[in-house]
């Protein structure tokens, strides 16, 4: 029992570090504490619905091992799911708010409600041995809040723009999303790509967190 316990807390703890670090970096004007943990709370419940479609399309994508399969499973069954889900719960539940005052915010709220769907999964996956619960924390879970932070940023940009880029962040995070599956899918040695690809991304989410402190300071928001 005290084994499963220490396994939980493993699992929750990346999510809460890697909503720690954002928001500390988001040096201009901090989120509510309160709404922050709003959002974690409903991204941890979304996973339900999530579930719930993943297991329709499961039926349709069916069982094979085909690359076409595999490529469906993880681009659409898996990714576009998932980040849409946690789309809807930026969307819905904090988007129009008078607190969502920044580019920046759409970031942080993204990846908050990303943060709360990991931190489930990983939960689920936590009776699966302390191996199985630290190589997520370090793969999964960063995974989740690249995608979508990356996301976030285009979330939080249409909201202070002319221009709706929102499909164009959702479309982005789920080619990563998609592609972390799809190597990992295939079973083959194609898995060890998830490093870099998790680099690269980092580096590029790092970038837009720049650029949107940035562009929130020149227009007087922060």
């Amino acid at each position: 029992m005290n084994f499963l316990l220490l396994n939980i807390l493993l699992a929750i703890l990346p999510a809460l570090a890697l909503i720690l670090y954002f928001y500390r970096r988001d040096s201009q004007k901090k989120e509510p504490v309160v709404l922050i943990w709003k959002i974690f709370v409903i991204g941890f419940f979304s996973v339900f619905p999530a579930v719930l479609i993943e297991l329709v399309l499961d039926e349709f994508a069916g069982s094979s091992n085909s690359l076409q399969n595999i490529f469906v499973r993880a681009f659409v069954v898996a990714a576009l799911v998932e980040e849409g889900i946690k789309l809807a719960v930026v969307r819905f539940f904090v988007f129009n708010r008078n607190d969502f005052d920044e580019i920046t915010d759409g970031i942080i709220y993204t990846i908050t409600a990303s943060m709360g769907f990991a931190c489930f999964e990983n939960i689920l996956y936590s009776t699966g041995g302390l191996s199985t619960v630290l190589l997520r924390a370090f793969t999964a879970v960063p995974l989740h809040a690249i995608a979508s932070g990356i996301m976030g940023y285009y979330i939080g940009y249409s909201k202070f723009s002319d221009t709706n880029a929102i499909a164009k962040g959702l479309l982005i995070a789920v080619v990563i999303h998609g592609l972390y599956d799809f190597v990992l899918f295939t079973g083959t040695a194609l898995g060890f790509l998830v490093i870099p690809l998790l680099i690269i991304c980092w580096f590029i989410l790092r970038k837009l967190m720049k650029k949107a402190l940035l562009l929130d300071r020149m227009t007087g928001r922060s």
